[in-house]
């Protein structure tokens, strides 16, 4: 397990007509082992740019990101990303999606074998382990993904709006099986998402961010995903605290995206 530290990260992008995107300015987090921490804000604030520095798939313009101590510096095998859709081979059975990792690992076969059938009880899929991925509904390929990336078990879990393109109902049921894994795992997880009921349910800790240049707008420690672990989220809701906190935010994000429409009529 690892503690992730964002240290001063901030992230220009040079365009091709001489101008720039300043896209982050001086961001910095801290996240304890096993920490799940949510990240919301207006559209265009850096969430996935910060992301993917985080993975390693950007280096930074300034800052650093540290795991135990040790920079950052490109992708590795001890941080895991679960994409918006499941960047799944889409030629390949379930069963062969999730257990690639461990045999790119050279893992005996055995053992890839029973880490396989592990993550797919897990995530509820062993009656499906030899359907190819183009057979699967949208909110089966996203639990295949998210199997996938735990065979591979990494130390920190990225997740890039992973439940935003499935269905309501297929959403929650998600939320709640990334609340199960969260827990019985231990892993420590980062998770952008543009919905705010989604940040407050999923997120120990929920970040705001502010418009471009993104920055940290303010940090919310929360109850709620302690409290849907194994329960209803529908339960969760009704917490007395949940309708409030949600709303407070969803103002504070309307606010964010009226003032970058202000910019964009001015």
């Amino acid at each position: 397990m690892s503690e992730l530290a964002i240290n001063n990260i901030s992230m220009r992008f040079e365009l091709p007509d001489g101008g720039a995107v300043q896209a982050l300015e001086d961001v910095s987090l801290n996240l304890k082992q096993g920490e799940l921490m949510s990240v919301l804000g207006p559209s265009g604030c850096g969430k996935t740019t910060l992301l993917n520095i985080v993975a390693g798939f950007l280096a930074p313009t300034a800052g650093s990101i540290e795991i135990n101590g040790h920079e950052v510096t490109g992708p590795a095998p001890e941080r895991g990303m679960v994409f918006q859709k499941g960047a799944l081979f889409e030629w390949m059975s379930v069963r062969k999606n999730v257990n690639f990792g461990p045999r790119m690992k050279n893992m005996p076969a055995k053992e890839a074998a029973e880490i396989t059938d592990h993550l797919l009880d897990a995530v509820g899929l062993q009656d499906f382990k030899d359907k190819a991925i183009y057979e699967l509904s949208g909110g089966m390929q996203q639990r295949v993904a998210l199997a996938r990336c735990l065979a591979n078990d990494p130390d920190v879990i990225l997740m890039d709006e992973p439940l935003g393109a499935l269905d309501a109902l297929t959403r929650e049921k998600m939320q709640g099986l990334v609340l199960k894994l969260w827990k019985e795992t231990g892993k420590t997880i980062i998770l952008i998402t543009h919905s705010v009921e989604e940040a407050l349910l999923l997120g120990q800790r929920l970040v705001v961010m502010a418009p471009r240049p993104g920055r940290i707008h303010s940090v919310y420690d929360l109850p709620f995903a302690e409290a849907g672990v194994g329960k209803d989220l529908r339960e969760v809701k009704l917490h007395p605290e949940f309708n409030p906190t949600r709303e407070k935010i969803l103002s504070l994000i309307w606010e964010m995206e009226e003032e970058i429409m202000g910019r964009k009529e001015g």
